[in-house]
């Protein structure tokens, strides 16, 4: 049997059992008793539901697996990949236009498998612990505006690749600094251009929150390019925020969920710490490391792409590039996976730094605390995730380990 399939079939089982063990070990993780930060902030049937949630959501992502892992297997080795490689040479002699077609009817049958499983997700799932505010008008209309991107700057991009690939020498650099040049340029724009399109971005008004933000900003000689209110609500209950784009286009954005569900100084204990990841330099560094591992994947790209024995895997003849591309992405997933951890650990030593940061600069650790407790029993977060979990999955640290760190600023 080919090596490659057999590698790529290994991996796709081996990701499914470890998945199904740290699921397990997360509910089992889990304690009926409330943990005493949040004694008076959780009552027992509040706290049962976030677990229940938890626990709804674990089955749902197992049962969306057992569906859609035999589902792959199968179009694999029942030659699904080949039959869209006869219709995307049928349709043009053009390489990139066979290209455009392979990769639209992948997307096709991507967003068609995926839908009922996003359906049930945010109208049964989120709907029934009260945060789905989405209605079928706007989930529709999120899907097409997904779908319309993904033609402008999805179709173009892979384009590009192709053409890069087919006639350019040494061209895993060229694609690199071509897509590292594209991600910039997309960074930029996305808050004016792009985010705009799904959320609707109100400066925020004149008054108290605003003052104390722009109060604190000076104090820590941070300019502001704009303070901005989005229309979270009419998607969900949930709460967030964020800093987004760079230079004259870099916003912070707070969701007017946050706003109504927090107090002034909270919100600029949350705003303080959205502000240490750029004075602590996370923002730059992060960019620095998606641009140092795309470069890495763009160059193990360019030892696979020839291989006749990767296409082989998926029933196809030949060495056609924009097959290559899309298989290369199952033969990474390894690699993918291993940064990802070193990327996720990366990440929550930065919370811990903004955390510390938000609490030097306002000298209100007990306000942070405060907000990260309201935003975990709002969100019905888990509080005991399994050490596993975290360390396979999660950027940011459990909130009591937070809460714990932010504690030692209340003793200084």
């Amino acid at each position: 049997m080919n090596p490659y399939l057999i590698f790529i079939l290994a991996l796709l089982v081996f990701n499914w059992l470890l998945s199904l063990v740290v699921e397990t070990l997360n509910l089992r993780n889990l304690s009926t008793e409330i943990p005493e930060e949040f004694h008076g902030i959780y009552d027992d049937e509040k706290y049962a539901q976030s677990q229940r949630y938890l626990k709804d959501n674990t089955r749902f992502g197992q049962i969306q697996t057992a569906i859609m892992l035999p589902l792959t297997i199968a179009f694999i080795l029942l030659g699904g990949f080949g039959w869209i490689n006869t219709v995307a040479q049928s349709a043009s002699d053009h390489m990139i236009v066979q290209g455009l077609v392979f990769g639209g009817i992948l997307l096709l049958i991507s967003q068609v498998t995926s839908l009922p499983f996003s359906l049930y997700d945010t109208f049964v799932i989120e709907g029934k612990y009260g945060f789905n505010k989405t209605t079928a008008k706007t989930f529709v209309a999120d899907l097409l505006k997904g779908l319309l991107l993904t033609l402008l700057l999805g179709a173009p991009i892979f384009a590009l690749v192709l053409w890069i690939f087919s006639s350019v020498a040494h061209a895993w650099l060229w694609a690199w600094g071509a897509l590292g040049a594209i991600q910039l340029f997309i960074m930029f724009i996305a808050p004016v251009a792009i985010l705009p399109l799904f959320n609707k971005f109100t400066p925020l008004e004149e008054g108290e929150l605003r003052s104390a933000i722009e109060k604190f900003a000076a104090d820590q000689q941070y300019t502001l390019s704009g303070i901005f209110k989005i229309d979270g609500s009419k998607r969900s209950t949930k709460s967030n925020a964020f800093f987004t784009g760079f230079g004259k286009t870099k916003r912070i954005a707070l969701f007017d969920t946050l706003i109504d569900n927090h107090s002034t100084n909270e919100l600029v204990g949350v705003l303080a710490h959205e502000i240490g990841h750029c004075k602590r330099g996370h923002i730059k560094k992060g960019i620095i490391i998606s641009l140092a591992s795309s470069l890495l994947m763009f160059f193990i790209l360019s030892l696979f792409i020839t291989k006749g024995g990767l296409y082989a895997a998926f029933g196809i003849e030949g060495t056609p590039l924009y097959a290559g591309l899309v298989f290369f992405g199952f033969l990474y997933a390894p690699i993918g996976m291993i940064l990802g951890l070193l990327g996720n650990l990366l990440s929550r030593k930065h919370e811990f730094e903004a955390d510390a940061f938000a609490a030097e600069t306002t000298r209100a650790p007990g306000e942070m605390i405060a907000a990260l407790k309201k935003l975990s029993v709002d969100n019905l977060s888990n509080l005991t995730p399994h050490p596993l979990k975290v360390f396979l999955e999660y950027s940011h640290p459990p909130v009591l380990e937070r809460i714990k760190a932010l504690r030692t600023f209340e003793t200084e």
